[in-house]
């Protein structure tokens, strides 16, 4: 019996499901990166090196231990860094714009070309330090960060060997590229935002199939279930993920649904039953471009029509929190104003919030400033002091905790959506739930 209601999961979703957003095909989604990234370098990385005061940027990568930055910058037909790949970047000025150059055995992809002639420098480091004498740079920013790991790509063994090269006067010059390769990584263009919200769509169509009848079976259907169909779903369409889902439940039972019972001490496998109010945290990796959602769904009980008025009640004061939090957004502020700002306004509204959002895009927990962790509601040293800066894309993730009078005890309304910052306004990329799901929904002309 068990094993045909598997069968029977795993094939309902090809039998009953809509068709989701259209996907591309690989030509199409290669073409696509590329032309993304050229735009990104022929735009956007003049702006970013001139804004930061950067005229050289040096990235060193070895084969499968790339740095975060450079796997970003690879194009689409270079799954990894080849041998060592080292990329320089070199502003020539607004007149002849920057130089992309890649002192390696030949050119990356169209965009920078091989500049290491190994009859003439058999050793890649002197072809390095003879492109930079040559250019006489003011400073070289090297990806060393203690705030951020997408920006800490440089490894020991590649600076040690790299400064062994370098004569002494140039060494003088090297900085931090930090806020460079954060400015690089959280930055949305055009481009991108115009594929972005079906990105987000696409996502949001397969979560509300995952908490529907089409998967789900109260009684049978575990939460681990739930959480391997959405797995299988995402390999079938042909996207990624960026990480395991997760799927867990409320009831009115005695267990206490706190922070570490949410984050780390979650049941593997809950069966699902009618009257369980269910979340899910999901996401997707396509086009190069990360979501990261959480929403729930309600498992009507025999003879329920909707979801009981208290837990709607409480859904509604979740809505409220993300509208205090994203009320705040202004270019210049850091993350932990945002957060404190957010925190004082809810707790005036009497709403018991807690807020750990973050920035999304090429990283599912991208580069940017940091607006809270679960465990640090104070403000977060380093990366929650980063200002917030134009077009720049955030996952709106939070939870407020409501007593449910019926059920004597606290629920969390945990939500997470993806949203986008233009520098003056705040807008979600694709919408966001404001309402619970009904498990099973409701049809037409049954009543």
């Amino acid at each position: 019996m068990r094993l045909l209601y598997l069968l029977l999961l795993f094939l309902t979703p090809f039998l009953l499901a809509a068709q989701p957003t259209t996907i591309l095909a690989e030509r199409a989604r290669a073409q696509f990166v590329d032309e993304v990234l050229e735009d990104r370098f022929t735009n956007l990385l003049p702006q970013l090196m001139r804004r930061e005061d950067i005229d050289m940027w040096v990235i060193i990568s070895r084969e499968y231990n790339e740095d975060p930055v450079l796997k970003t910058m690879l194009p689409s037909t270079w799954l990894s860094a080849r041998r060592r790949t080292i990329m320089v970047f070199f502003d020539r000025g607004e007149k002849e714009g920057v130089e992309k150059l890649a002192i390696a055995r030949y050119d990356v992809g169209n965009l920078l070309k091989g500049a290491w002639d190994i009859d003439v420098r058999p050793n890649q480091w002197d072809a390095l330090a003879k492109i930079i004498q040559d250019r006489k740079p003011k400073k070289i920013g090297l990806n060393r960060s203690a705030n951020y790991a997408h920006a800490d790509g440089l490894t020991a063994t590649e600076q040690g060997e790299f400064l062994e090269k370098l004569p002494q006067d140039y060494q003088k010059r090297i900085v931090s590229a930090e806020k460079l390769a954060v400015d690089w990584l959280e930055s949305r263009t055009e481009k991108e935002m115009a594929v972005y919200p079906m990105i987000c769509r696409l996502s949001h169509q397969i979560i509300q199939e995952g908490l529907s009848e089409q998967v789900i079976q109260p009684g049978i259907t575990t939460t681990d279930d739930v959480v391997w169909w959405f797995r299988q779903r995402i390999t079938d369409l042909g996207v990624d993920t960026w990480f395991h889902p997760t799927v867990d439940v409320q009831r009115a039972d005695q267990n206490d649904f706190n922070h570490l019972r949410t984050f780390s001490k979650r049941p593997d496998k809950e069966v699902i039953q009618a009257g369980d109010l269910l979340h899910v945290d999901f996401g997707i990796t396509y086009l190069r471009l990360n979501t990261d959602q959480q929403q729930h769904a309600y498992v009507l009980r025999p003879g329920e029509t909707n979801v009981p008025e208290s837990i709607r009640k409480a859904f509604v004061q979740g809505n409220r929190l993300q509208d205090i939090l994203t009320e705040q957004f202004s270019a210049g502020k850091t993350g932990n104003q945002l957060l404190l700002a957010a925190l004082a306004q809810a707790e005036t509204e009497g709403i018991k919030g807690t807020i750990y959002s973050h920035p999304i895009g090429v990283h599912g927990h991208a580069a940017g400033p940091t607006i809270g962790l679960w465990d640090q509601q104070k403000g977060v040293p380093g990366s929650g002091d980063y200002p917030l800066l134009a077009n720049t894309a955030y996952s709106i993730e939070l939870n407020a905790a409501v007593e449910i009078p019926e059920w004597k005890k606290m629920v969390r309304i945990m939500l997470e959506e993806d949203g986008f910052f233009d520098g003056q306004s705040f807008r979600y990329i694709d919408g966001r739930q404001t309402e619970i799901y009904t498990i099973p929904r409701t049809l037409g002309y049954v009543k």
